[in-house]
């Protein structure tokens, strides 16, 4: 169990989604921090950078993530049960380093939407102490919910940025989908950031931090305002929101705002609509479909908010909707059968934001986890898992997915099965197999989801799978026995 004395408090919050970031230290004593820094040097000379395989090279860094300030903090984002994902890297910034540009980090081979309502934080580990000058990395705060900022060269960017600096131990949890670039090394020292991935595990249900005080107060020049409180009521578990009704000029001038030129513009729109409740249904279901078919080339492009082509940002009807809740979900549950397989997704994908409100949504669902475009039964099987309804007919579902032929959605059905958490030992010999999967980031998914299941079957072929796999950080080349 988490210590709650290490929680944030609402202030804390309040800042991680108006800036997009927060920065943490594990104070452990200075050598904890130099052993790993000098674990990092020896593994860099004697074999080079070993990608997601610096965890068990160097034990030591999970204590960094065990430390109670990032479990309290961490617990506080993303609720109880979070998972640390299996792709994470060690980033060496040298001397004289010219930095990166502007971007935003892909969700490592899989499609998820980008979306205000965060999944996911990036925790950026120091394991030396960091000035401006050893090329921190840096960050654009509040520009998390943006598709674009001013330019993605840095000496063209107008924005003003912020550098994560700090001592030995610093640690900044950072909004999954902040703008941010390693900056220039100007200095004549080594930089090294370790760079790990945190996931919710299940919808916010309630506030998961030191909570006191329900209203929003944020930041007084917070221009995304409207989509900073929608974020506040879904993390403090208030799902549906509304308003009294707006007269229809104003409806319609809302809606032709979601196409406004200025991304603030398009976002405020978007979170006003949010607030109208069932009476917009009609009109955002249909600015959705139009928004979504107009941005079908986004699901193939590689811009910098999207380097990979995989993670495109959810268009502005369909947050409005996301918002909308539970009043939503009869209209989406119809536009689930459009004849359009990215209209399907990103049908799919709302329904996901929406989360245990979308209870209803389930039958239509199961019959969508079975489309003939794998992006649709990718997204379907997410929105199943955060939905959070375990019914007779899901299982057998899961069973089948876990064997799809297309990757992305073996993978969700996995992550569904860890977040449903009921014994489902049918599934076992599918996610054993999982263990041989093409996409290494599966292999993972099958263990959590054995991990989950929890049965005496689950915890048999978890245990010897791996041990099977086990690797040992003390064997190297040099020491092989």
């Amino acid at each position: 169990m988490t210590d709650n004395a290490f929680l944030l408090d609402d202030a804390q919050i309040q800042q991680f989604i108006t800036d997009g970031y927060i920065t943490l230290r594990a104070d452990y004593p200075p050598d904890f921090h130099q052993n790993i820094y000098q674990q990092i040097e020896t593994m860099f000379e004697s074999e080079g950078n070993t990608g997601n395989n610096i965890l068990p090279r160097i034990p030591q860094i999970q204590k960094v993530f065990d430390h109670p300030a990032l479990k309290g903090a961490l617990t506080s984002l993303l609720g109880e049960g979070y998972i640390m994902n299996p792709h994470r890297h060690c980033h060496l910034n040298p001397p004289e380093s010219k930095g990166q540009h502007w971007h935003k980090d892909c969700y490592v081979f899989d499609h998820n939407m980008r979306h205000p309502r965060f999944q996911w934080v990036l925790a950026l580990y120091y394991p030396q102490d960091t000035t401006e000058d050893m090329g921190p990395t840096g960050l654009l705060p509040g520009k998390q919910f943006y598709k674009k900022v001013s330019h993605a060269d840095p000496q063209l960017a107008t924005e003003p940025a912020a550098p994560l600096c700090g001592a030995a131990g610093t640690v900044s949890l950072v909004h999954f989908d902040s703008w941010h670039r390693a900056t220039p090394n100007l200095s004549t020292k080594k930089r090294y950031m370790l760079k790990f991935q945190f996931a919710r595990m299940q919808t916010p249900q309630g506030p998961s931090w030191n909570h006191k005080n329900r209203e929003w107060e944020g930041d007084a020049n917070d221009e995304n305002r409207a989509t900073s409180v929608d974020v506040w009521n879904w993390l403090c578990g208030n799902h549906d929101s509304s308003e009294p009704e707006t007269s229809g000029n104003g409806v319609q001038a809302l809606v032709e705002a979601l196409q406004d030129r200025s991304e603030t513009v398009r976002l405020s729109a978007a979170y006003t609509l949010g607030r109208m409740g069932e009476s917009v249904v009609p009109v955002l279901v249909d600015a959705m479909r139009k928004e979504t078919l107009a941005s079908i080339e986004e699901t193939t492009a590689k811009p910098p908010d999207n380097l990979h082509g995989t993670n495109p940002t959810a268009g502005y009807a369909a947050q409005a909707l996301s918002a909308i809740g539970s009043q939503a979900v009869p209209a989406l549950v119809e536009t689930l059968d459009d004849e359009d397989w990215w209209v399907r997704a990103m049908t799919a994908d709302v329904l996901t934001k929406i989360g245990q409100s979308a209870g209803n949504a389930v039958p239509a669902l199961i019959k969508r986890a079975n489309d003939e475009h794998w992006w649709v039964r990718r997204n379907a099987l997410e929105a199943l898992g955060t939905v959070g309804s375990c019914s007779s007919d899901i299982t057998p579902l899961l069973v089948d997915a876990v064997r799809d032929e297309d990757y992305r959605v073996r993978r969700n059905a996995a992550l569904t099965l860890a977040k449903l958490g009921q014994p489902a030992d049918e599934a076992i010999p599918g996610l054993v197999e999982m263990f041989e999967d093409e996409n290494r980031y599966n292999r993972f998914y099958a263990a959590n989801a054995l991990r989950r299941i929890d049965t005496s079957a689950a915890r048999d072929a978890l245990m010897n799978a791996l041990f099977t796999a086990r690797w040992c950080s003390i064997t190297t080349k040099d020491n092989q026995y």
